[in-house]
């Protein structure tokens, strides 16, 4: 298997697989591929886990079906481009070295690694959504590559080390950093201070890496630019319709 990340603001990750080497990925992940790479969806993939595997990918935000790209009788090559301005981020993954990566970060993985659930706090409703805040754990073994947006900053914590962060800019880290929710200190700063009234706290050990654009702060900028009713009539109205209607989907739908 042969890969490689190409562009710069939206990048796309290539992969040449050998006959009978495959990756797999979420349902609809898929950007090209060459003729002989036969496509396979199913319910329960990445290092397995049966029944309880597929919960715990659903309940840690991931699809409920996974589609395997394989090579079938000849060499072949994949495509999974990014979905927003960012970076496409390969990880090593093993027993004792996992990650917990925001509920949208994972692109695709080589056949051992798994997706699960690695933390769910609910947050009250309008809060992310309404759905609470979710991270997909990333295990097995083998190689995933994750999909973070913006501009990415990378912060190696010693142990004990504290990072506070507004939970939409938590990217992916380490499993060994401790992480947690909590609440803005002090009233005023909860109503008035205009950064929410939760932030993440990461303590080292551990690489955690950040992401400067969060894709439900992406569409709340977008939406302020959006047409809010159909007095322009005509195609304006229709347009404005349909895009209000996918940011509409993102802010309901995206819990960072």
């Amino acid at each position: 298997m042969q890969t490689r990340i190409q562009g710069t603001v939206m990048p796309v990750l290539e992969v040449r697989l050998e006959p009978n080497e495959s990756v797999f990925a979420e349902s609809g992940e898929l950007s090209w591929m060459t003729s002989s790479i036969q496509m396979t969806t199913h319910t329960q993939m990445g290092g397995g886990g049966g029944l309880m595997g597929m919960f715990k990918r659903v309940v840690g935000g991931g699809s409920l079906f996974m589609t395997e790209y394989r090579a079938a009788q000849a060499p072949g090559e994949v495509a999974f481009a990014a979905k927003v301005p960012g970076h496409i981020v390969p990880v090593s993954v093993s027993p004792g070295n996992e990650y917990l990566v925001h509920r949208h970060g994972f692109l695709c993985a080589t056949p051992q690694v798994s997706l699960g659930v690695g933390f769910q706090q609910s947050l009250g409703a309008g809060i992310f959504g309404g759905d609470g805040f979710r991270l997909q754990k990333v295990g097995g073994t083998g190689t995933a590559w994750l999909e973070l947006s913006g501009e990415l900053i990378r912060k190696d914590l010693a142990p004990g080390e504290t990072l506070r962060v507004h939970p939409g800019h938590v990217g992916a880290f380490q499993a060994s950093v401790s992480f947690q929710i909590t609440t803005v200190p002090g009233i005023k700063n909860a109503i008035f201070g205009g950064d929410g009234l939760f932030l993440a706290v990461l303590s080292g050990p551990g690489t955690v890496w950040l992401q400067t654009l969060p894709i439900s702060r992406l569409a709340h900028q977008v939406a302020e630019y959006l047409p809010s009713n159909d007095s322009g009539g005509g195609r304006a109205a229709v347009g404005g319709g349909l895009l209000g209607g996918i940011v509409g989907s993102l802010l309901s739908g995206d819990d960072k």
